[in-house]
This record gives structure tokens, C-alpha cells and sequence, in this order.
């Protein structure tokens, strides 16, 4: 972040480079994202944007850090532990309303996750995606295995196989909904989400 004299670009020029950036990249797939695109819409200079960042790839990594990272602070989401204890479907619930209202109120957001479903996106073992999605992975196993000892998930399947299909069909939901999320009036939006709590609960949760 860099203002002329202290090298340091001012917080609100940094959020407007960031979240052009994100749109940019959401509305046109990592290769067919334009830098001059986001330039022009930042309304900076080349030799500004490239003494900030040094390349596509870098800029796809902020982004993805950064705005990733802001939507996990606002999500606020408890530990595994916390998480399973008391009404674990509840707190599931919970957590997608709030995900759902963050995303209406910051577009930056839905373009972000959009992001994560992108053909051709950098996904070297050094990446934002990759240290993302391994960060999510390894909160949904802890998080499985605390409700599966919290008697809220069903345990007659391996906690690994459970884990991989869980994953899959968090992914498809995810990326159908983003990619249709622009067709989708916010009733519409909040009965899909929770249509597809419903049919992970019924595949997931004890028999009661």
C-alpha cells in the first residue's frame, strides 16, 4: 500500500484497487482478466499499479488474502470445538444467514468466493487458494469430527471418506450458487441456501 511520500498507499485507494480487482477477476476468469481494465478503474497510473504490484498472479494472491481473509473476520467463525457444542445444525444455520447477509452487503465478497472456482487461477502449493482451501479443509474435518463426538453427525462412515464427500458437495453448492447468485432475488437466494443445508443435514446428521 503506497502514497507518493511515505511509500504506503492510502487504506481507501488500497480497498478500491483490491475490490476492482476482485470484480475484474470474478466477472472475466483469471486469463481473461485485464490489468488495464483495473487500472483504468482505479483511475491509477501503470507505473503507480506495477511499483505496487508486480504482477497478475500477485494481484490474484492479494486479493484472494486479503478479501478472503476480511470475510472469514466478519464471518466470525468459532472453533471446531464451539462450533459442535450445543445445537450443532442451528449453528450451521446461523453461520450460512450470516455469510448470506455479508455477501449482500459487500459485493467484494461474492466476487471473491467466485474466485475460488475459476479455471486456469494460480494454485501452486504456495498460492491464496491453496493455503485457503487447505485452511477451510482442515476446519471442516476438525469440525466433523467434533459433532460426530457431540452425537450432532453420523459416525458409521469413515471420518475421511465423510470428509471428501462433504467437501464435493459443499463445493457444487457453492459454485452453482455463486455463478447463478445474479438471477437470484434475496428470498429466492436465502430458500436455495437453506434447501442446501437441508440436503447436507440429511446426509450428514444422526438419524433422529
Amino acid at each position: 500500500m503506497v502514497d507518493g511520500e511515505t511509500g504506503v498507499m492510502a487504506p481507501e485507494r488500497w480497498r478500491e484497487l483490491l475490490e476492482a480487482a476482485a470484480a475484474e477477476f470474478a466477472a472475466h476468469g483469471y486469463e481473461q482478466a485485464s490489468l488495464n481494465r483495473i487500472i483504468r478503474a482505479c483511475r491509477m497510473s501503470k507505473s503507480s499499479f506495477y511499483y505496487y504490484v508486480e504482477s497478475k498472479e500477485k494481484l490474484f494472491d492479494i486479493v484472494v488474502d486479503e478479501i478472503a481473509g476480511a470475510l472469514a473476520r466478519a464471518l466470525d467463525v468459532p472453533s471446531p470445538e464451539e462450533f459442535a457444542a450445543g445445537d450443532f445444525w442451528d449453528h450451521v444455520e446461523q453461520l450460512l444467514d450470516r455469510l448470506v447477509t455479508l455477501s449482500e452487503r459487500e459485493p467484494a465478497f461474492t466476487d471473491v468466493g467466485r474466485m475460488f472456482h475459476l479455471p486456469g487461477a494460480p494454485v501452486g502449493k504456495d498460492s491464496a487458494l491453496t493455503r485457503s482451501v487447505a485452511a477451510a479443509q482442515d476446519w471442516l474435518e476438525r469440525t466433523l469430527a467434533a459433532a460426530r463426538s457431540a452425537g450432532a453427525v453420523r459416525a458409521d462412515l469413515p471420518l475421511s471418506l465423510q470428509l471428501q464427500v462433504a467437501a464435493a458437495i459443499i463445493r457444487a453448492f457453492d459454485e452453482w450458487t455463486l455463478r447463478n447468485r445474479d438471477q437470484l432475488s434475496p428470498d429466492e437466494l436465502g430458500q436455495l441456501v437453506h434447501a442446501q443445508l437441508d440436503a447436507l443435514k440429511r446426509l450428514l446428521a444422526t438419524a433422529e
